[in-house]
């Protein structure tokens, strides 16, 4: 038995006026996760469980079968592993934003999408000025990189304040969302004196002439410590491999010990490969049993509040991704789940923590009663996962 499981990340959302009252699911044209809705089973999971944040980092855990309430410990160590930078035992990696502050406010918490080519300027620039023996920066994708601080440096503890995911206030004011708690003056220093070397980036200076949204902040978050998780093949009996163009669904991939893919043109954003990852991911069922698949565009539709990219992102994650795996599927001796990791509605810009629908179709699948792929088909169906954790199980054991 081969199983997929597609995950696009952000999908679903809530009605909205602009659509007459449908979301972005019940408008876009979605054959694919339509035919598997008709002819498989349709469900609602709540991955994020009760106390947690809606971030994708507690999302994907639960999707991909670990529960957040045991094995969370917090989003920069998982990027930290896929990008192959070993944590101390006293080591906090920290997500490294960078953002747009104007006046005071967040105004884009991820610079213009930057390239990774010039963020690796900027983050060169950051360790000449800032690192040490105990504090590092490192380049990730994008506006997505890392620090990471020995704990108890200039006497900031365990680092444990508390901190916001700049995707949560753009557009307000950032004072009363910086780091508080342990180590809160440590973490905002750095983040003040981060302007003024950036400020004197030609990178930004050049962005800044281009009318693009300039790399003038750093933003620290999602901070924890080293995470070792229960391997993939010994909780479920599968070898596999994780596609996805973030360093955080990566991470998570090779700690549990699938195999990394990296697919040409996968960015994370509306340009992504889509074809490319369902073309990588077949190739990758020719050798193995399991493959699991993510695509972010949605979710940074959503954070963007476009609501006709967030449209077309899920077309094209149906039409690219959906379509191609669904047609090996349909030859048999097969199990296909897709889903979304959690809600990115248009309307808060940011993460929500409501249950999301599923739909699973295959070998020994029997088709319910439910014949659409929509927030409101789904609302109606008894197949709920209390905890998401326990899906990768019954699409595996069932």
């Amino acid at each position: 038995m081969k199983y997929a499981v597609l995950v696009g990340d952000g999908m679903a959302d809530r009605p909205m006026q602009e659509l007459d009252n449908k979301t972005p699911l019940e408008v876009a044209k979605i054959p694919n996760m339509d035919f598997i809705a008709k002819h498989g089973r349709v469900g609602l999971a709540y991955t994020v469980p009760e106390g947690f944040p809606p971030a994708s980092d507690v999302a994907n855990l639960s999707v991909i079968g670990y529960d957040p309430v045991k094995y969370y410990a917090g989003r920069g160590p998982l990027e930290a592993a896929n990008m192959g930078i070993k944590l101390g035992e006293n080591d906090i990696a920290f997500r490294c934003n960078f953002v747009t502050v104007l006046d005071d406010a967040m105004i884009d918490y991820s610079a213009g999408h930057i390239k990774t080519k010039e963020a690796d300027f900027l983050i060169n620039d950051l360790n000449k000025k800032l690192s040490s023996e105990k504090i590092k920066f490192y380049t990730g994708i994008s506006y997505r990189h890392l620090m990471v601080i020995e704990a108890g440096t200039e006497n900031g503890g365990d680092f444990s304040a508390k901190c916001t995911p700049p995707h949560d206030i753009v557009g307000k004011k950032i004072k009363k969302f910086l780091p508080k708690g342990e180590g809160e003056e440590v973490l905002n220093k750095l983040m003040q004196d981060s302007i003024d070397i950036l400020a004197k980036s030609d990178i930004n200076k050049i962005r800044i002439d281009l009318k693009e949204n300039p790399a003038n902040m750093i933003w620290l978050w999602g901070q924890g410590k080293n995470v070792k998780l229960p391997l993939f093949k010994e909780r479920y009996g599968l070898d596999g491999g994780v596609i996805s163009a973030v360093n955080l669904i990566k991470g998570i991939g090779r700690i549990i010990g699938l195999d990394v893919i990296d697919v040409p043109g996968a960015t994370g954003y509306y340009d992504t490969n889509y074809s490319g990852k369902a073309e990588y991911a077949l190739n990758c069922l020719k050798e193995k049993d399991f493959v699991f698949v993510h695509v972010e565009a949605p979710d940074e539709a959503g954070h963007n509040g476009d609501t006709r990219m967030k449209i077309s992102s899920i077309e094209s994650f149906d039409k690219l991704v959906v379509g191609p795996i669904l047609n090996e599927a349909k030859k048999g001796n097969f199990r296909i789940l897709v889903m979304p990791d959690h809600p990115t509605p248009i309307s808060l810009k940011t993460h929500s923590s409501e249950a999301v629908l599923f739909a699973m179709y295959g070998t020994g699948i029997e088709a319910g009663s439910i014949g659409k792929f929509s927030e409101e088909a789904a609302s109606v169906s008894k197949f709920i996962f209390k905890n998401a954790s326990e899906i990768m199980s019954y699409l595996i054991k069932q």
